[in-house]
């Protein structure tokens, strides 16, 4: 396959409703698929990013006392112009990401249409809640009386959303299009990978009629740009998702000066699987991990915790679904592992795949690089044998790597292998017994559980405990995440 030659190859950075020359020039964007060039994306200076957040500042105040109807006609139009250019944003996302076809169409495209549709919707939801009113004696504060409050959730300000690179349609969305329907302004700041998708998120916005100032975008290789969005005195609060390692270094300087954050951090995620579970549901859910974003996904049943009564059945399942996928092209139709999103990263996977075999991990699929001539493939990769302990059971690889640690038939034991994880994303279990899976996630501790599924309710709170993040987002929570509650009182 050859990469593409894509239109406005050359960006330029979005602010205060101007598209602007860069300080810092250009970069290369990779198609990791076959290391050919995308695109160009800009390198914002730090003063640039500075510059971005105040013309956010500048834009919140008329912004934020906007009717919520003109907010849901405008991310209903943006949403519009996303599906117009349909075919031409798949493409792009596709390059720019290594994701097949079939992902970068129905998962990220598609996602990133229908969140905006969400949005304009939940722009119209209600922000003021009455409390019962409360009856007061005589005292210190004042004369007796009976007062009524409201609870009315505010926008919190300037928002920088700091993306990552699994997803760069479905992941900015998801940040953008609640926050400017609660009344924020943003600076988006995507992840370096695979940012150009975003531009045409911010012209398909400004299109669409979005005030000058209201929404920005810069971009950079450097740590320099995100940084500066993350420190810089106009920003409020600060949207994440990426590694644990990079959120605890933003949360340091949030904390210093009382940034709101939300944060969606790292994962590892346990599927516990009973001597009674369908096993070709389980492999199924089990095995999005080698297939789906080629395991670059935070929320991948990654670590398997299976009862030794089907522990070997479980494994030659699992192998024979590795062994089945193709990878490759992930413009053929029938691919099904496309390639990791840079040959850094490749290698990465690779020597966590080696450090499990020196911990005695054995290597019941994958484990060798395939033999394709460009591109940064990495084959879907089965590791059995495994204790809680390794490290490869233990970090992050965000890659399709599975491991697999049985357990004897104490139900407790396997709740507390789950448990022992500084993660605590998404979780699954698989049982028979419906009560007992249930029982089960109810003490997994995690901020999501599936029960004999993969798939998502996406109405239902979204984020993790311990170091998986802080805060929830998605449905109406993502609502609640970018604002602030302010209570109303008055004497009756």
């Amino acid at each position: 396959m050859s990469t593409p030659q894509l239109p406005d190859a050359e960006r330029k950075l979005f602010i205060g409703g101007e598209w602007v020359e860069p300080d810092g020039g250009h970069y290369p964007v990779l198609d990791p698929a076959t290391e050919g060039v995308v695109g160009l994306a800009p390198e914002a200076s730090r003063d640039q990013v500075y510059r971005a957040a105040a013309a956010a500042r500048e834009a919140f105040a008329s912004w934020s006392r906007t009717r919520p109807e003109e907010r849901a006609a405008i991310l209903d139009r943006a949403a519009d112009l996303m599906q117009r250019d349909f075919a031409p944003n798949t493409e792009l996302a596709r390059a720019e990401t290594g994701a097949t076809t079939a992902t970068a169409r129905g998962m990220q495209v598609a996602v990133g249409v229908s969140r905006f549709r969400r949005y304009a919707k939940g722009a119209l939801e209600p922000v003021e809640e009455a409390l019962v009113p409360q009856i007061n004696e005589a005292g210190p504060m004042g004369r007796a009386g009976v007062f009524g409050a409201l609870a009315v959730r505010q926008p919190v300000g300037v928002v920088t959303c700091i993306t990552s690179y699994n997803n760069p349609w479905a992941n900015p969305a998801g940040k953008v299009a609640p926050a400017l329907a609660m009344g924020n302004t943003v600076v988006v700041k995507p992840a370096p990978q695979d940012p150009l998708s975003v531009f045409k998120m911010a012209e398909a916005l400004e299109e669409a009629g979005v005030p000058r100032g209201v929404v920005n975008v810069v971009t950079g290789s450097a740590p320099a740009v995100g940084e500066a969005a993350v420190d810089s005195p106009d920003v409020d609060m600060v949207s994440f998702t990426g590694s644990t390692a990079v959120g605890q270094r933003i949360a340091e300087v949030c904390g210093r000066d009382m940034k709101r954050q939300l944060m969606e951090l790292g994962g590892k995620g346990a599927a516990l699987v009973f001597d009674d579970a369908d096993l070709d549901s389980a492999v199924q859910g089990i095995g999005t991990t080698f297939a789906f974003y080629s395991g670059q996904i935070c929320t991948a049943p990654t670590r398997v915790l299976v009862q030794r009564g089907v522990h070997d059945q479980l494994i030659e399942r699992l192998k024979g679904y590795a062994g089945f996928l193709k990878v490759g092209d992930p413009t053929a139709r029938d691919t099904v592992v496309g390639p990791v999103i840079s040959a850094a990263h490749r290698d990465r996977i690779e020597s966590y795949v080696e450090l499990g075999r020196k911990e005695g991990a054995t290597v019941v699929a994958g484990g060798e690089r395939p033999s394709l001539d460009r591109g940064f493939y990495v084959a879907p990769t089965l590791l059995a044998d495994c204790t809680n302990d390794m490290r490869v059971a233990r970090e992050e690889i965000f890659g399709p790597v599975v491991v697999v640690i049985p357990f004897d038939d104490d139900e407790e034991e396997g709740i507390a292998l789950a448990n022992d994880s500084e993660y605590g994303l998404l979780d699954y279990v698989w049982s028979g017994d419906v009560a007992r899976a249930f029982r089960v996630a109810r003490q997994l501790r995690a901020g999501g559980v599936g029960v004999n599924t993969i798939g998502r309710n996406m109405e239902a709170p979204f984020g993790g405990f311990k170091k998986s993040g802080v805060g929830r987002d998605v449905g109406s929570y993502a609502l609640h995440a970018y604002s602030e509650l302010q209570s109303i009182v008055w004497p009756g």
